[in-house]
């Protein structure tokens, strides 16, 4: 029989283990991303793409590694309790399909209701084409690198100890708080970045686990990015297509992109809630 103080004590052990993970994951991530910029860059400043694919590889490395060190070793966890495993390709690509058309529907929007329009920038069709698989393999490692910190070790710990909601919307603040730093960050930029989580976080608790979680993940910023349009407040070169968010800026998103406007809160909300009726009421309780 399980007493008060016995929660109590696996709560305190979980938010340790949770914060430990994270602490210790990011100061391991920022020392390996600065000594490699140093070596290949050699004080230089380094491209959007460049910085974003180093920094996916060193937070990949460091967390992978106390994915290890805490979620298995410390917590006991294994693949089976971290959702790696099974149904991890028609998770993901489950996931693409969910998280890309959230994204689209939030473009589509845009049209009629705040004047976004695209337009060619006089670089041939083949250059868009040839860029969307880049774009891809750079936003692919980024996805799996947010999603393996934010929906991993600390998402199960915390669910054990406290609930799959509870865990979902805390990891989820977490997760916005991330993007403080992001360029052009919007109050509403905030809450739709934590709203985003909370979507993630429901989409991690589908079938494929950690992977439908980052193909959702992959589908929306890959989307966003095969559009043009800013991820997060970082445009991403696109060759071959101009995008203009029209406005206003609280309702499309202006230059941060479309997750800082209203359209985004309510596509965001509603393929939260379309998700989460499909893994089952039961999953979140």
């Amino acid at each position: 029989m399980t007493t008060e103080r016995d929660r109590v004590g696996g709560r305190a052990l979980a938010v340790g283990l949770s914060l430990a993970f994270l602490l210790t994951g990011f100061i391991l991530a920022i020392f390996l991303y600065g000594m490699l910029a140093r070596v290949l860059f050699q004080g230089g400043a380094p491209g959007t793409v460049t910085a974003t694919t180093l920094q996916s590889v060193c937070v990949i490395t460091s967390f992978g590694l106390m994915t290890w060190a805490i979620g298995m070793r410390a917590a006991g966890l294994n693949a089976v309790a971290l959702r790696w495993r099974p149904g991890g390709r028609r998770g993901m690509a489950g996931g693409l399909l969910i998280g890309g058309a959230a994204a689209l529907a939030v473009l589509v929007l845009a049209v009629p209701l705040g004047d976004a329009a695209w337009g060619p920038d006089g670089e041939p069709a083949t250059a868009w084409l040839s860029n969307l698989v880049l774009l891809i393999g750079v936003l692919l490692p980024a996805a799996f690198a947010e999603e393996l910190i934010f929906r991993g070790v600390p998402m199960v710990l915390l669910s054990r100890a406290f609930g799959r909601a509870a865990a979902i919307v805390g990891l989820a603040c977490v997760f916005a708080l991330a993007h403080l730093l992001n360029p052009g960050i919007t109050s509403l930029g905030v809450g739709n970045i934590a709203l985003a989580g909370v979507f993630l976080g429901v989409a991690f608790y589908l079938p494929g686990g950690l992977w439908a979680a980052t193909g959702v993940h992959l589908g929306w910023n890959a989307t966003l990015a095969a559009f043009a349009a800013p991820v997060s407040g970082l445009a991403l070169p696109v060759p071959g297509l101009d995008y203009t968010p029209g406005g206003p800026a609280w309702l499309t998103g202006g230059s941060f992109g479309p997750e800082g406007g209203l359209l985004a809160t309510i596509v965001l909300g509603v393929s939260t809630l379309l998700v989460a009726r499909r893994i089952g009421k039961e999953t979140l309780a």
